[in-house]
């Protein structure tokens, strides 16, 4: 019944609650509490009917329906709390008619703890020689077979509707860099008419994120969250950074929007996993990270480790005894000595992807325990500056 009124635009059938700004109030199960503030980094969490996600906390991509080389098993025995879906891909493939049909994303893949699915703006982005915006959201040709289709505002909440996620993204587009004022205002404009649409179709009991775009623009930047203030979300994300600009500015960008957040609300840096990167975004006051990049990683044999990245196909590790990392914890690290993981990576071993995987994602999901560790007993500074001498990362 809500599938239908939610196409037919009728979003008071769905639940009638007060008005706010216009738009229906909707019931929601997530909640959002600050355990803990030391200057504008802040220990907080998330609670919604799936569980609880302590923050700020990292998640993994979870891309069509898995983490790659993960099983969910092994996400929750390192300390995942929460994982990330991709609605433009799910979309494509199975399709939302079969997740549908097998209720859910979250029955679909045997995950019963929270997911995140973002609206699939990102990844029209990457497709830029395959695609035409327009007013109402944007034609693309599929990755997969150049297939047409059609994705704006409404059918990105349709879809996450189908999808089930806990948390859901507004659709956005995310503006490439460098883009001229022009354009970076235009698009930023476009973006704020969508999140508008996208709140007056938000699925009952699903949390509602919208983004802010603005390019390298500060007034866009502003002007953009003023406007989803005014729209009124459930969290607040920054968009559109890392995607080629200097990492001074990037930088800069993160403290100057995370300034503007509310703090009642969670604060959520899409696509970012740099451990010098996140470590600027904590100290700024941002709450949730996503990124390929401890998967990604892993695949091609950069692993991160207490002494920093060690590439594993190193000839030095040929008949090195020892484990990945001493200081670790992962199952990985118990059992296997580098020369046996160099083995893995150079013959192609499936084997070599599952270990290195789940090493790299738990090292994430223990550097965020120890991080939240550091703000509640105020010493994040120092854990700051201890991680960027192992990281060697420099101002």
């Amino acid at each position: 019944m809500w599938q239908e009124a939610l196409r037919a635009g009728n979003v008071q059938s769905i639940h009638p609650r007060s008005h706010i700004m216009g738009f229906v109030r909707l019931e929601i199960n997530m909640e959002f509490s600050i355990i803990n503030n030391n200057g504008q980094q802040r220990r907080a969490s998330i609670c919604t009917s799936r569980g609880h996600i302590n923050t700020p906390a990292f998640m993994p991509v979870g891309t069509l329906g898995t983490v790659k080389a993960m099983s969910p098993e092994e996400l929750r025995e390192i300390g995942a709390e929460i994982i990330l879906g991709n609605t433009y891909h799910l979309y494509l493939r199975p399709g939302i008619e079969v997740i549908s049909a097998l209720e859910g994303l979250h029955s679909f893949m045997n995950w019963d703890m929270p997911i995140l699915t973002d609206s699939g703006g990102f990844q029209v982005f990457s497709l830029a020689p395959f695609r035409k915006i327009g007013e109402h959201g944007v034609q693309f040709r599929s990755h997969i077979d150049g297939s047409v289709h059609f994705i704006g505002p409404a059918e990105a909440m349709k879809i996450q509707g189908v999808l089930g996620s806990d948390i859901a993204m507004a659709f956005d587009e995310c503006i490439p860099y460098p883009a001229s004022y022009e354009y970076a205002e235009k698009s930023t404009e476009m973006t704020t008419r969508w999140a508008r649409e996208c709140r007056k179709l938000q699925n009952y009991g699903q949390a509602l994120f919208g983004i802010i775009q603005g390019g390298m623009y500060k007034d866009l930047r502003k002007r953009s969250l003023e406007d989803l203030l005014f729209i009124g979300f459930d969290g607040y994300a920054v968009g559109g950074l890392s995607v080629g600009e200097p990492k001074e500015q990037m930088h800069e960008m993160i403290s100057f929007c995370a300034s503007l957040l509310p703090a009642d609300k969670p604060r959520y840096l899409m696509g970012i996993g740099d451990i010098g990167d996140m470590l600027v975004a904590v100290d700024a006051g941002f709450d949730m990270f996503d990124c390929v990049m401890p998967t990604r990683n892993a695949r091609n044999g950069t692993l991160f480790t207490s002494q920093g990245r060690i590439s594993i196909k190193r000839e030095e590790f040929k008949f090195d005894k020892g484990p990945l990392d001493p200081d670790c914890g992962c199952y990985t690290c118990r059992n296997y000595s580098r020369g046996y993981l160099r083995h893995l990576f150079l013959s192609r071993e499936i084997l070599s992807m599952r270990l290195n995987t789940l090493h790299n994602l738990f090292f994430y999901q223990d550097f965020f325990r120890k991080m939240r560790d550091a703000i509640v007993e105020n010493r994040f500074r120092a854990f700051r500056e201890q991680w960027e001498r192992v990281f060697d990362i420099r101002p």
